[in-house]
């Protein structure tokens, strides 16, 4: 990740204030200067977005702001339960294959412009269209015509979605999706506004360009530091939105993160430093939050290359020769659970299959993890030599130190920690180059198995392993295939089996959300999803002259 750069709380306010005087110029939007004394909430954010053009982004991080600053179709209330958003309603056909959208009269973009169906239509089809190279453009796959177009086969128009007037959005699939509905909250799935795009370019979704349909308007993005964003007073929903401006502080560093909440510039964490956990909880009782939530912490294989990419047993050794529950206990300590499924427990009509090794004693687990390391060629003579690769952030250096601890004392085995940026980190997964062993992460988009097991399919841009095996795909088009919902979840997990007898990855633990908040913000509701959008927030009183 990029360097986070402390700034004063002084000097952040002094700049609020005369970003406030611009805010129509800088945000897209004709809304005019904040009032002085204008509620804002600091919240923190671990790593940079990468980008925020919707179809464009693919980090958490970007989503979360994502969120605030843009709406799809459809949403979810402070709960987590789904709700109606640009769409005022649908309809969905007895077959299961259309889906009939309306767009809310009211829906505006941030300056002043209707939205439409057609701005939905625009948005779907960028998301497929290879020339877009969305990380998510095959989670429309269900969708008629997407495979082909993102394959290159069909021009992006084709894409069986189509606007029959300005405010009705038709969505016709191949195949009945039961997550669909879900799968339209993500921002992937946002309307863009194409005359930003048509005059700006790439550089739409920029601070001064960005015209956005969300109850936020994006003011000023900082790099390294902070992304400021200003009510939207074109938003359908405004006069339920409390807080005026919205500072997500990009903070990599979870003590340093911890600090600046304790010195009150920031209302909300993104996490919760391991360090001394229990006295955090002790001394922060009515203001910690820990929640289950869909995430699984991974570490993956490359498995184009060697020394792995040919080798299960290898690869088994290592991830047997981990003591997950050393690591949730000792190293993590903050209420998240080992892992030996790769969907996490909690997920919606699924029972996660186990490793074939998830009920020996780790004593157990090492004796066969160091035969399989024999039978793989390696020894205390020719021990295994290779990088594990990680981001930069205190909690991920903790894990990568433990689990090199673990391989050298259990087999012998040697891994160099390489620690990178996380930008890096990812373009690295995806080109598959110099990576060998590399920490990642999945959180669900949807409460459905198949948003946990669509990524490893061959063809998928967030198979970061480069994963491809014919039995899993079959298995998983079969799944898509499905009328029946039992039906359809025997094939999913019998693709997880097959996922797990092959050791592409190695589940560690499935997350739990960790915040710290502010006794005076009101509203927030944990949910498993981590969702969590300003616009549902508000400040007590003592807050309401705009200062942390």
């Amino acid at each position: 990740m990029k360097t986070t750069r402390l700034l004063p709380v002084i000097l952040v306010a002094l700049a609020a204030a005369a970003a406030a005087l611009t805010a129509c110029s800088n945000s897209g939007s004709d809304s005019g200067a904040l009032p002085p004394d204008a509620p804002v909430l600091n919240r923190a954010l671990s790593t940079e977005p990468e980008s925020l053009d919707p179809q464009k982004s693919r980090s958490v991080q970007a989503a979360d702001v994502l969120r605030d600053i843009g709406e799809g179709l459809v949403s979810y209330d402070a709960s987590g339960e789904m709700v109606p958003a640009t769409a005022q309603g649908w309809e969905i056909s007895a077959d299961g294959l259309t889906y009939t959208f309306r767009i809310r009269p009211g829906a505006r973009w941030s300056n002043g412009d209707s939205v439409t169906a057609t701005d939905f239509v625009f948005g779907l089809r960028r998301l497929v269209d290879p020339a877009t190279a969305a990380f998510y453009a095959a989670e429309l796959g269900n969708v008629v015509n997407a495979a082909d177009i993102v394959a290159g086969k069909l021009e992006p128009g084709e894409l069986g979605v189509s606007a029959k007037d300005e405010r009705t959005l038709v969505i016709s699939l191949v195949r009945p999706t039961p997550y669909l509905l879900s799968l339209l909250t993500h921002p992937s799935t946002f309307p863009v506004h194409r005359g930003s795009i048509e005059l700006h370019g790439d550089a739409f979704a920029r601070a001064g360009n960005l015209v956005s349909n969300g109850a936020y308007v994006l003011a000023d993005w900082e790099p390294g530091a902070i992304i400021e964003l200003h009510r939207n007073p074109h938003y359908w929903n405004d006069t339920e939105t409390s807080i005026d401006v919205v500072r997500h502080h990009i903070v990599t560093q979870e003590v340093a993160e911890f600090n600046r909440y304790r010195a009150g510039e920031l209302h909300i964490t993104s996490t919760v430093p391991p360090d001394n956990f229990d006295r955090i909880r002790a001394e922060y009782a009515d203001q910690l939050h820990i929640a289950p939530t869909l995430g699984v912490y991974y570490y993956g294989f490359n498995m184009t290359r060697p020394p792995f990419a040919d080798n299960p047993e290898l690869r088994q050794a290592l991830s047997m020769a981990i003591d997950r529950e050393v690591l949730v206990e000792a190293i993590i300590g903050r209420g998240e659970a080992p892992a030996y499924s790769w969907v996490p427990p909690g997920i919606a009509n699924y029972e996660p299959v186990q490793l074939s090794y998830a009920d020996l004693s780790q004593q157990e687990r090492n004796a066969i993890a160091q035969s399989l390391y024999r039978k793989a060629g390696y020894s205390e003579e020719n021990p295994l030599r290779f990088e594990l690769r990680y981001n930069t952030s205190d909690t991920q250096q903790r894990i990568a130190l433990a689990v090199q601890a673990m391989w050298r004392n259990v087999l012998g085995a040697e891994a160099q920690t390489v620690n990178v940026e996380f930008q890096v980190l990812l373009d690295q997964m995806r080109e598959r180059e110099v990576t060998e062993v590399f920490r990642s992460s999945w959180f669900g988009d949807y409460n459905d198995a198949n948003t946990f097991l669509a990524i490893m399919q061959g063809d998928s841009a967030a198979n970061m392993p480069g994963y491809s095996n014919a039995e899993y795909d079959e298995l998983m088009r079969s799944a898509g295939e499905q009328l029946d919902l039992d039906r359809r979840r025997l094939y999913l997990e019998e693709a997880e089996r097959v996922l797990l007898a092959n050791h592409v990855v190695i589940p560690l633990y499935f997350y739990v959300s960790k915040h710290l908040v502010k006794p005076e913000v009101e509203g927030w509701q944990d949910n498993i999803l981590n969702y969590h959008y300003s616009q549902h927030l508000s400040l007590g009183a003592a807050e309401q002259d705009g200062r942390p």
